[in-house]
């Protein structure tokens, strides 16, 4: 069986030299090149044509985040960011990196781990995104010819309509029974990159709230509600236990903290330590099944990106009490998991690339009935 090659770039001969190891010692991996600077990852990128970069972001001469740009640009490889950035500066360019085409993140090891959880975590994740297809432009992914397919606006957008036991998709008269309350959305691996093409499309009279779940390490999710704020027209904030539900007419979004679960209840935001979820905490079923419970109809959801099926229950509760359901389409996810898990399980009121997302979004708000078929 082939190897998986893979390059670290890494500008400490100490981490460096550990990752070399660690990989090598996996029997199904291949490390085929080492780079201490950005510029050398880029030249090694394009020479070795590895499977997969592990790539730092605090490089000497070029950094982690224009060796993305750059590989992302010119070769598309999958990157998996390893990092200790904790700063906000550093974050905010982890960020940027992960919605230029980074696959993931992963922590750097701090040297004084007292089991081997560090390894096999950096081996399975390795493994995982080198199985990612990347794309060359992630905020460009369709064709001209693609994109044609889909344009209209999204009331009018091709739909993969589905149905499931208890579904009211498609029932008549929608408008009389109320439009959604918010619109929650759930995302993962692929996500930062999603949410910015769909904020960046939303401008600050966005009429309604977003509940926003999104994967990503503890380490690192601490400043991305602050990043985001500063990509959005609509404020960004994480969210506060015991707030209300913005009043209709107020657009916000409102994102699950770090570690804690995001849910709605009574008309109140609460955040829960209760067990992972798909070995997730927050989770976008959590979020979703509390939206379904507490809204019935009057809710909407979108479930983006992302690897494994975190979120495809949420949204089949969702649309079996009547609510809108949206979930990426193959073509524009970097994984294409969780919306296929909740696509596969009927959820999916309609499947639609990412660039028609944030009109549909638009759509809901403005009372269009998105549950019928085109």
């Amino acid at each position: 069986m082939r190897k998986i090659r893979a390059l670290v770039a890494e500008d400490s001969v100490t981490v460096r030299k550990r990752l070399v190891e660690v990989l090598g010692a996996d029997p199904e991996l291949e490390v085929v090149g080492e780079a201490e600077d950005g510029r050398q990852a880029i030249e090694l990128c394009k020479s070795l044509r590895p499977d997969v970069v592990t790539l730092d972001m605090m490089l000497p001469i070029m950094s982690g985040l224009a060796a993305t740009e750059y590989i992302m640009a010119y070769f598309p490889t999958p990157i998996l960011i390893v990092s200790s950035s904790t700063n906000r500066g550093e974050l905010f360019r982890t960020y940027e990196a992960l919605a230029a085409g980074a696959v993931d993140v992963l922590e750097k090891p701090l040297g004084n781990e007292l089991d081997d959880d560090w390894e096999r975590k950096l081996v399975s994740t390795v493994k995982l995104v080198s199985r990612i297809k990347v794309i060359t432009h992630p905020r460009a992914r369709l064709a001209e010819s693609v994109r044609a397919r889909y344009a209209g606006d999204a009331a009018g957008a091709r739909a993969e309509p589905a149905s499931a036991p208890g579904s009211s998709a498609g029932v008549p008269g929608w408008p009389q029974r109320g439009r959604p309350r918010l619109i929650a959305i759930g995302a993962s691996t692929g996500g930062p990159g999603a949410l910015l093409e769909i904020l960046r499309e939303l401008d600050a009279g966005f009429p309604l709230p977003i509940l926003l779940v999104l994967h990503i390490g503890t380490a690192f999710g601490t400043a991305l509600a602050e990043w985001l704020d500063g990509q959005s027209s609509l404020p960004v904030a994480f969210a506060v236990d015991g707030e209300p539900l913005p009043a209709a007419g107020v657009g916000r979004v409102i994102m699950a903290p770090p570690d804690r679960h995001l849910v709605l209840r009574q008309g109140r935001l609460r955040l829960t330590s209760e067990p992972l979820r798909h070995s997730c905490r927050p989770s976008v079923d959590e979020l979703f099944e509390s939206v379904a419970r507490e809204l019935g109809s009057a809710s909407a959801a979108c479930l983006l990106t992302g690897m494994g099926r975190d979120g495809a229950d949420g949204l089949l509760a969702i649309h079996r009490a009547g609510g809108v359901t949206l979930a990426q389409d193959e073509a524009t996810c970097v994984v294409f998991g969780m919306p296929r898990e909740a696509i596969l399980l009927g959820a999916a009121g309609r499947v639609l690339p990412l660039p028609q997302i944030a009109p549909s979004l638009l759509a809901i708000a403005q009372g269009k009935d998105l549950r019928r078929t085109p």
